[in-house]
């Protein structure tokens, strides 16, 4: 079983998405037995709310659901994850600054698409759609590579 963990800041727009959206990749595809899921942040600054309400709308208006609640990311979930994909430069420079962090498992969410960059951050330009897109496109083209790298035995 592969674990995945995605990374943001506060772990209540991007990182939650992008696990909902994941998650709801695999089980339409009859995959989601050979993972686990989570989400998490590099911060405190939202631990223990829910998802933040616009990033829950633009969800569900592409038929994606779930719930979550926010927390950072521990020392332990770190080492237990076989990949560990962050949002963006910010969150990847935080990430690699931890004592013990196995850097060869962290990489940037839309570093496996043809278009490599930082997911859209839409907490102040509330473009929401943006960063659906760009979490679809990095999701769609992580699954991918899982697959044609032999991950999904």
């Amino acid at each position: 079983m592969l674990k995945i963990t995605f990374v943001c800041l506060g772990n209540i727009c991007r990182s939650p998405m992008a696990e909902l959206i994941f998650k709801n990749m695999l089980e339409k595809q009859g995959l989601s037995d050979k993972f686990e899921i989570t989400s998490s942040a590099t911060s405190n600054y939202e631990t223990g709310n829910p998802i933040y309400y616009l990033a829950q709308q633009i969800l569900s208006k592409h038929n994606i659901n779930g719930s979550h609640t926010a927390k950072r990311i521990s020392k332990q979930e770190l080492a237990s994850s076989d990949f560990i994909l962050v949002m963006d430069s910010e969150n990847y420079q935080d990430i690699m600054r931890i004592n013990g962090v196995d850097k060869n498992k962290v990489f940037k969410l839309c570093d496996f698409t043809s278009n490599p960059r930082d997911v859209a951050d839409p907490w102040y330009t509330r473009d929401f759609e943006t960063t659906y897109n760009d979490i679809l496109d990095g999701c769609t083209s992580f699954l991918e590579y899982l697959k044609s790298n032999n991950f999904l035995k």
